[in-house]
């Protein structure tokens, strides 16, 4: 069954609200933390924290905004340019998760300032684009799916780091929904 409290319709001040939130959400619980814990994973080619931040900027860049100003400047004549979801292996050598960190915070800043600047109207948000693999979307399908994305990094950085306690919390590990995997 599905209720208003489940499900909510897109609204772009509450989108920008909770856009501006992630970076201070990764920053609190990742600066600091010893080399170790920013860099364990799941086991097999999965993603560490330093790596979804690495995802994260690279998306700052890529993404979202280039995506919306696509839709807004040329609607669904031109498909989107796919979006290079391993980037951040290439573009993250040499860097570290502090200044990873700062670059999200300040991409984020100038994204959702830009975002703003646009005086996006009912319409704006209907506006088609097109992407490559899934046909006709709405700006505001692309907005919503961001803010989704966030909140599905931020689930990914909280199960990898809870993870790393897998063994160490013994039985309780059956009520850990974050470590078991059994849904809630």
């Amino acid at each position: 069954m599905t209720t208003d409290r489940t499900r909510r319709a897109f609204d772009l001040r509450e989108a920008i609200g909770l856009l501006a939130r992630t970076p201070a959400t990764f920053d609190a619980m990742l600066r600091g933390l010893p080399e170790a814990w920013m860099r364990a994973h799941e086991g097999g080619e999965t993603w560490s924290p330093f790596d979804i931040v690495g995802h994260m900027v690279h998306a700052e860049k890529t993404d979202w905004m280039p995506r919306a100003r696509m839709i807004l400047e040329h609607g669904d004549s031109r498909p989107f340019e796919p979006f290079d979801r391993f980037a951040q292996f290439r573009e993250t050598d040499q860097r570290t998760l502090e200044s990873l960190l700062d670059e999200f915070a300040a991409l984020r800043r100038d994204n959702i300032a830009a975002l703003e600047g646009f005086a996006l109207t009912r319409a704006d948000l209907e506006k088609p684009g097109r992407h490559p693999a899934l046909g006709t979307v709405t700006l505001s399908n692309l907005l919503a799916t961001w803010v989704a994305h966030d909140f599905d990094h931020v689930m990914q950085v909280s199960r990898v780091l809870a993870r790393q306690y897998t063994d160490a919390v013994g039985p309780w590990s059956q009520y850990l929904r974050v470590i078991s995997g059994q849904p809630g």
